[in-house]
Parts: C-alpha cells; sequence; structure tokens
C-alpha cells in the first residue's frame, strides 16, 4: 500500500485528502481558526455542577459550556488541580514534578459536589469536539501526544499498544522508557515505537516534556478560557499517526504550508523531508490527483461500487443506517446464498471505507444481505473486522443478528464529515431556470474588461471545463482561441483553467 497526502489551501480552511494506492480513504476540513479541536488544552472556569449528571458544565471560551463527568476527572485530579493553583499563584517556577507532593487520588465512586465548585479554575483538555448544539466534551486527565509515545503527568504507570505482541519487544520498550522518563510521569507506549532505538525515543520523550514545560510556563500568566497548548494541525496529526515506509508524497499548493510540514516531518522522519512537493501547475489540485470526483462519488446518499454493487446511507440523530443492495451482480453459476456472500464481502470494505471517510461516530447498523449458513456470517464479521483494521477511531464490531444486520459502535471525536453533493443551482437558486448560456462568454468578457484597469498582468479565470475547452478551443489551424482573441484586446494574457468544483454557467477570477 502507497500513502498520499493531497493539501488544498484555501482562503478559509484547508482541505486535506489520504489516499491509499490512488483511492480516498480520509478526508478532512480544517479552519484557519481552528480553535476547540480535539487534544487542544484550555484554562476553563467551573460554571455549575450537576449532581444528577454527576458531572459539571465548564466555560472554556465555547458558546456552549464543556461537559466534564466525573468519570473524566481521572485519578490524579486532586495532584492536577493543586499543580493549577500553585502554576496561577506564582508559587511554582518549575515544570518537574520530581519534588512535587502528589495528592491522594480521587475515588472512582465519588460524587462531583465533593470536587469540583463553582468558579474554580481547572486545566481540562477537549477530548470531544463540538458537535451540533452541543458543547466539547473534557477531560482533566491531560495527555500529550508524540510520535512514538504518550506523555501523562502526574502518574508513574508505563502502558504499551496491545498491538505490539512480541513479548520480548514489550519488555525492551518498557525498560528503555522507564530508565529515559522524567520523575512523576507515565507513559503510553505506541505502535511504531516497534523496533525503535533509544535515541529516537529519547528525543520524542525529551520533545514531549518541552511542551509540558510550556503549558505549565504558560500557565502562570493564564486568563480563563485561553486555550494552553494546541494540537498540531490536523496534516501534522495525520503523519505523526500514519508516517511509515508506505508513506509515498505529500502534494501541498501553499508554500507557507510546505515549509512547516517540511520542519515537522524533519524533527521526525528527516528522511521523509523530501516528499513533500509544492504544487505550481493551474490545475485545482484536488482535480489533478482525482480527489474532487471522488469526493462527488463517495459522498451522496448512494454509493455505486463496482459490478452494480451499491449502498444507500442514511443519518439520523441517534444512529448511522447503511443498506447493502446488489444491484445486477447476480453470477447465474453461483445459488443465491454464494450470491450474497460475494456481494457481502464486497460491500464490506466499502462500508469500513465510508465510516472513516465520512468519519461517522456512534451507533452504525449496516443491513447486509440475508444469508443462512453460520460459516458465511463468520466469513463477513472477519472480512469487516480486517477491512476496519487500519481504522485509528475505536470501534467495535458486532456478528451479523438472524435479519443479516451488523451493529458497528465507532468513536465519535469530532463532527462528521458531510459534504451535500446534491445542492441548489448557484444560477437560478433552485427555481430551475437560468440565465442563457449564450451570454455566458459576453459575461466572461465584461468581468475581464472591469478588472483590466486594476488588475495587472496575467489575469486567471477558471470556469466549468466544458466551458475552459471551448474557450481555449482552436476552429482551425490558422485561426485563434477565445482566450488568445482576449489577449489581444485587452493587452495582457488571459488564462482560463477548468474547475470541477464549479458548476456550468459558473465562473471565478482566480487571485
Amino acid at each position: 500500500m502507497k500513502y498520499d497526502l493531497i493539501i488544498d489551501s484555501r482562503p478559509s480552511e484547508v482541505m486535506i485528502a489520504l489516499l491509499c494506492d490512488g483511492l480516498l480513504i480520509e478526508l478532512h476540513k480544517e479552519k484557519h481558526d481552528n480553535n476547540f479541536s480535539a487534544g487542544d488544552i484550555y484554562l476553563g472556569k467551573v460554571r455549575k455542577t450537576n449532581p444528577g449528571l454527576n458531572a459539571s458544565f465548564v466555560s472554556v471560551g465555547y458558546e456552549k459550556d464543556g461537559f466534564l463527568h466525573y468519570l473524566d476527572l481521572g485519578p490524579q485530579f486532586n495532584s492536577y488541580k493543586k499543580f493549577t493553583k500553585q502554576a496561577i499563584n506564582k508559587k511554582l517556577n518549575t515544570a518537574s514534578l520530581k519534588n512535587f507532593r502528589k495528592e491522594a487520588n480521587i475515588s472512582k465512586d465519588g460524587l462531583i459536589n465533593d470536587t469540583l465548585k463553582g468558579g474554580e479554575l481547572i486545566l481540562t483538555q477537549i477530548s470531544k469536539e463540538p458537535i451540533s448544539t452541543k458543547g466539547p466534551r473534557l477531560t482533566t486527565e491531560i495527555s500529550i501526544a508524540g510520535r512514538y509515545m504518550i506523555l501523562i503527568p502526574f502518574s508513574d504507570k508505563i502502558s504499551i499498544s496491545q498491538k505490539i505482541g512480541d513479548a520480548k519487544e514489550q519488555k525492551r520498550l518498557k525498560q528503555l522508557i522507564k530508565s529515559i522518563k522524567p520523575h512523576g510521569f507515565g507513559v503510553i507506549i505506541r505502535t511504531v515505537a516497534l523496533g525503535k532505538k533509544v535515541a529516537d525515543l529519547d528525543k520524542d520523550l525529551k520533545n514531549l516534556y518541552k511542551k509540558w514545560q510550556g503549558i505549565s510556563k504558560k500557565l502562570r500568566d493564564a486568563k480563563p478560557n485561553t486555550r494552553i497548548h494546541g494540537e498540531l494541525n490536523k496534516a501534522s496529526v495525520i503523519l505523526r499517526d500514519l508516517l511509515s515506509a508506505e508513506f509515498n508524497s505529500i502534494h501541498v499548493n501553499s508554500r507557507e504550508l510546505q515549509t512547516e510540514l517540511k520542519e515537522y516531518l524533519s524533527s521526525i522522519a528527516p528522511d521523509k523531508e523530501k516528499i513533500v512537493k509544492l504544487h505550481k501547475k493551474d490545475i485545482q489540485i484536488f482535480q489533478e490527483f482525482n480527489v474532487t470526483k471522488q469526493i462527488k462519488g463517495a459522498f451522496g446518499k448512494n454509493v455505486t461500487m463496482k459490478k452494480g454493487i451499491y449502498l444507500v446511507i442514511e443519518h439520523t440523530e441517534a444512529l448511522h443506517v447503511i443498506d447493502v443492495n446488489s444491484g445486477k451482480k447476480v453470477d447465474a453459476k453461483k445459488d443465491q446464498e454464494e450470491n450474497a456472500l460475494a456481494v457481502n464481502l464486497e460491500a464490506a470494505s466499502e462500508v469500513a471505507r465510508q465510516l472513516r471517510l465520512r468519519d461517522m461516530g456512534g451507533i452504525i447498523v449496516v443491513d447486509f444481505i440475508d444469508m443462512k449458513l453460520d460459516k458465511n456470517r463468520k466469513l463477513l464479521t472477519e472480512k469487516l473486522k480486517e477491512a476496519m483494521g487500519s481504522d485509528k477511531a475505536k470501534h467495535n464490531v458486532l456478528p451479523p443478528t438472524k435479519f443479516g444486520l451488523v451493529q458497528i459502535t465507532r468513536q465519535r471525536v469530532r463532527p462528521e464529515m458531510s459534504i451535500d453533493t446534491q445542492e441548489n443551482c448557484p444560477m437560478c437558486s433552485g427555481n430551475g431556470k437560468i440565465d442563457s448560456s449564450l451570454l455566458l462568454i459576453d459575461q466572461i468578457e465584461t468581468k475581464i474588461h472591469n478588472l483590466n484597469k486594476n488588475k495587472k498582468g496575467l489575469v486567471h479565470i477558471s470556469t466549468h471545463p466544458f466551458v475552459a475547452s471551448y474557450i481555449n478551443k482552436k476552429d482551425g489551424w490558422f485561426s485563434s482561441s477565445i482566450s488568445k482573441e482576449w489577449s489581444k484586446k485587452f493587452g495582457k494574457k488571459i488564462l482560463v483553467t477548468p474547475d470541477e468544483r464549479l458548476h456550468l454557467l459558473e465562473y471565478l477570477v482566480v487571485k
């Protein structure tokens, strides 16, 4: 498998597409003012406690208060609270926990009213981003993620990823981390630490401790609702979690982002720095790598697969429902059971892709085609689990019921990626009527004329591919295209390029 990262930097946001062997498997949208992301650390202020929920509502600067349940406080909450209070009161001049006297752990069966009071300032981390009408979900059990490990203050426990199955390697890693970790900190060893040398692990650990020092320093002068520590941008997070020998290339259309990613790669994998490439072509970056077309095909209500198989995806407030349909895929040489199994196995891979691509969380119910044999149901379950094996989100797949329904739970951390592929036409506003297409060329020419006085040098117009082809087309050997005629008329180069995102009669001036 070869992974490619395609990053489209736009005026208000950054779109990030992750391709596996050319197939779109993840799509992320990140605003330039991307606050309240999972992993961000804030100095929150307790607004009120709710004994009925055994939880509190904490203000972190978002329009809706964050939700903090008692079980999300973490056993070391009293130590966190003490550290935060001393740092704010400037009674603490170091980030080291070597001489810090820890407080007793809180009880698992305790009550929120006995632990928190309204008006208190606490150090919180966003565990789930704001979704719909809900504010962020919070935790006070702070964790700082790195390339090979996760650093947890006020804990001495060393845990290791279950995906590292070799007992000898587990022992080696635990011994290494135990010898280099700072006093008073716990560590979770990630899967990518497998086989890594002590120098690599030590470098990552020192980087994480440096971040904790920054948190401690910023906390001294922080005001309520201040972001103390921000998570990496989404592109860097993907690289941190997925970067391997299978990562083929990173294409980005922003020089600033290129520099940022190169700097990050130089710190975690210097040999991979050269895979970051700047997209300089006039064609849109998503169009160049066939991302736009894949988005249009993957985010509709109906998702078509090979040989006529298709999925119907419905979303509700409580759960997501996916219906598997065989379409025209029927092999005359096979009986109904064999045909159903073949369709279900093929659909299982696409279902796993859709969950990851749309970042669907919560409860998902998949209605596969009914199968009578237990062995076939078992094969389907194994196939679905295998297909979802590369999904970083926590998930659980249950065996099919007697009605052929498969229940899946998937961790919900951020809002679902939703792209409406069926939208009102911007030209007709949904009334079914548009201006005459015969006037389009005149309208573009008028636009260029109006720009001619103010815009120097190149004028870059982006249109639908059909229109761009028409404008750039030559009628004969000695004839010239419409774009060439415009260049002569206005005395400057007129560049007309196709953009698949635009509607037929839509055009824009590319800055």
